[in-house]
């Protein structure tokens, strides 16, 4: 089986995701690409954060639920290190098709990427 095939089978289905009416051609990555990596690497990326709040002495506990939503936002925003970390974890699930396709609009595709990381981070490390 061919690294295109394999990536695409360990994908989770998201019977959710609407692709037909995604109007740009960043939507329509974003549901059929990334949502899937994201969905698949949560595990990873949770304890990519987990780590990351470790290394900085752990202050993150003790953060107010609206302190620690800023923290996630601002971890992913300001540190290029972590950034880097967490879209290298989701660019590395690519087939080369859609690796050619993300560095064709990499800045923005890396943009919603992030944004998607970010929300997905608030949404089980701090919850509503």
């Amino acid at each position: 089986m061919q690294r295109t095939e394999q990536l695409k089978n360990v994908r989770p289905n998201i019977p959710t995701i609407a692709i037909e009416n995604a109007t740009t051609a960043q939507e329509q990555f974003q549901n059929q690409v990334l949502r899937p990596i994201l969905k698949f690497q949560n595990d990873l990326l949770v304890a990519l954060f987990k780590q990351y709040v470790i290394k900085r002495k752990g202050i993150f506990d003790g953060l107010s639920r609206e302190k620690k939503l800023a923290y996630i936002q601002q971890a992913i925003q300001r540190d290029q290190n972590f950034r880097n970390l967490l879209v290298g974890s989701i660019v590395g699930q690519f087939t080369l098709e859609e690796y050619q396709v993300f560095s064709s609009q990499e800045n923005k595709l890396t943009k919603r990427m992030m944004e998607m990381c970010v929300q997905r981070l608030q949404d089980q490390l701090v919850g509503s």
